[in-house]
């Protein structure tokens, strides 16, 4: 049970704001334990070094945790991406008018993470913080060694303060370390967080130092990370300067083959980029900022990235199955057959179900490497493997078919069993432990050169320097083979955002970058691409967020409902999400905000507007 009280590794015991399972009352009475203080054990720069390592573990766990639904799926549930394709179950988060509440199921994965997302955040931003209000306790070889710990300790905390702000918006500010029980916390205001961050990432950019280990902190990542700041203070210029900085440095796209397939000669360079230990290999000069896990690793996640059973189709459904054409359940996920299909692509759940959107209207050019086959997996590219078959039906080792001849449809969950297709070189990561894969041990991307391109051209965006982003943006596509765009009067936002879909699945937290933009779009007032301004004022109420999810997608608001009769819907007011309520109610002697449509935001007072 998560407590109101964390400790760091035994060292010091601090009041943080965490969310509980929502199962046991006993979570909402305060229960201080010892608290110890640092002083003894924060003796060199290695120990505080050890501390942030826990915020690098969370940011790791947060896209791989073991389970069906880390905490990072959530994210994409939120946006015109995907949706939860589980529609054996009536509870996951399809009814988010129904189901995401402050009081509701907020930490389950069978649900939402949301309550994890806090949880993880504020866990790693006491950490930072015991690193930050702690900086003078340590001997340090030089200044320089105290100032590049201090700046890798500003990252950590604004990485998580960037995720909260434009997920929940208002919160909480941790300004002091906490050594007693503390009850009274208020919610500071969005935009006063992210000066604040602006403020620490540009000291770290000063300090931390520009060649460090794979999977720790180097200068490009706050660089990376203070454009996505300076983005979101609409500060246009910084965020191009900033991230000019990373694309003129040692940094560079990868265009030829490199790494564990460089010799087989059916890959690319596409592939090679994604493959596990290439993510951080010294030939990778496109890896920013990046988390390691490994078979056998101490201390690496038990699981691994479960990718190969979460965003591939439930193929193999023997209760809904793929029939062929002469009426026989078609496919079998049993391992060790003829035609060893799971062992290809895995025993998808479809768990994360591409929409229409990022599965087949983005996709403009036939020779985009990250969407031809081999890279790219479509249903058509499966077989009819069910034993079964052999000599008993014509289609066994024959190519599946969504209809018949007479267009009646070959399974009764196209939701869950059907898809518009995966990106199989992201998602096929070899599983050593399971006899049935479902995705392994595997470094993963957190920060990429070609994001860095795309937040360039944002910026460039909204500056009206259309030709520039359009430079920026073709830069990426080339690389991946596609032909440039050449109209830049007709870039807009969408255009920029579908590359980004393209190209950072499962990397960027893409919720985020869409809240991010739907305050952006109601601060400057600039038209969108569908010809409305937004407001500051109503932004729960009509956002661009909102707008673009509507647009985009075939299901929520348009009465889709699953086999099990849930129906897909969602609000304007969903662009943040809900405070988990047993966070405001164990505050008892402090106002934390709830955000506006969720029940509780009449009690809210004005978040602060300054940080001490």
């Amino acid at each position: 049970m998560n407590r109101l009280l964390i400790s760091i590794k035994g060292m010091v015991l601090f009041a943080a704001i965490c969310i509980a399972t929502g199962c046991k009352k006993e979570f909402l009475r305060p229960n201080p334990l010892s608290i110890s203080t640092p002083d003894a054990t924060l003796v060199d720069a290695k120990a505080m070094y050890a501390v942030l390592a826990s915020s690098t573990r969370n940011i790791r766990d947060h896209y791989m945790d073991g389970t069906f639904a880390p905490a990072m799926f959530t994210e994409y549930l939120f946006t015109e991406s995907m949706i939860d394709g589980t529609t054996d179950k009536t509870f996951p988060s399809r009814d988010m008018n129904r189901l995401v509440v402050p009081d509701g199921v907020l930490n389950d994965p069978s649900y939402n993470r949301i309550g994890d997302c806090w949880n993880k955040a504020y866990d790693a931003i006491k950490s930072a913080s015991l690193v930050i209000y702690n900086i003078d306790k340590p001997a340090y070889a030089s200044d320089k060694e105290k100032n590049a710990v201090l700046g890798t300790a500003y990252f950590h905390r604004a990485f998580w303060y960037y995720l909260l702000v434009n997920r929940f918006g208002d919160v909480p500010w941790i300004s002091k370390q906490i050594a007693s029980p503390q009850l009274d916390f208020y919610s500071t205001g969005r935009e006063a967080i992210l000066k604040k961050l602006r403020a620490d990432l540009e000291f770290a950019t000063q300090w931390v130092p520009e060649t460090i280990d794979k999977g720790k902190i180097s200068r490009a990542a706050c660089y990376h990370l203070l454009t996505k700041v300076y983005l979101a203070l609409g500060a246009f210029d910084e965020a191009i300067a900033a991230a000019s900085k990373v694309i003129d440095g040692n940094y560079k796209l990868m265009t030829a083959r490199f790494g564990t397939d460089v010799n087989d000669p059916a890959r690319n360079v596409i592939w090679d980029l994604h493959r596990p230990l290439n993510k951080t290999s010294a030939a990778n000069k496109e890896e920013i900022f990046s988390v390691i896990d490994r078979y056998g690793m101490p201390g690496n996640v038990a699981a691994g990235m479960t990718s190969m059973y979460i965003f591939t189709p439930n193929w193999g459904n023997t209760t809904n199955a793929i029939m062929t054409p002469n009426g026989n359940p078609g496919c079998s996920k049993v391992n060790g057959l003829e035609i060893p299909q799971v062992e290809q692509v895995g025993g998808g759940v479809n768990k994360g179900r591409g929409t229409n959107y990022s599965t087949r209207m983005i996709w403009d050019d036939a020779n985009d490497l990250r969407h031809a086959p081999g890279n790219w997996m479509r249903m058509e590219d499966l077989v009819y493997n069910n034993p079964q078959l052999k000599g008993k039906d014509s289609y066994y080792g024959k190519h599946l078919q969504l209809t018949d001849d007479q267009g009646r449809v070959l399974t009764k969950d196209t939701i869950r069993n059907w898809c518009g297709g995966w990106p199989h070189y992201k998602l096929f990561i070899p599983d050593p432990i399971r006899v049935q894969p479902r995705g392994g041990n595997t470094d993963w991307y957190i920060f990429r050169l070609a994001e860095t391109y795309l937040l360039r051209a944002e910026a460039h965006y909204w500056k009206g320097e259309n030709a520039l982003a359009l430079a920026d943006v073709n830069a990426v596509r080339n690389r991946a083979g596609a032909a440039s765009y050449t109209n830049a009067g007709a870039l807009n936002i969408g255009t920029i955002l579908d590359e980004r879909a393209r190209e950072l699945f499962y990397e960027e937290p893409r919720k985020c970058e869409l809240t991010r933009i739907a305050f952006l779009f109601a601060k400057t007032g600039k038209a969108a691409g569908n010809g409305k301004v937004y407001a500051l004022q109503n932004f729960s109420e009509v956002n661009f967020w909102y707008d673009r999810i509507m647009e985009k997608t075939e299901f929520f608001n348009k009465g889709v409902k699953t086999v099990a009769g849930d129906e897909f819907t969602l609000s304007p007011y969903h662009v943040l999400w809900p405070v988990p309520q047993t966070v405001i109610d164990a505050n008892s002697q402090g106002i934390i905000n709830q955000n506006k449509g969720y029940v509780g935001a009449g009690r809210n007072l004005p978040p602060k507007e300054t940080i001490d």
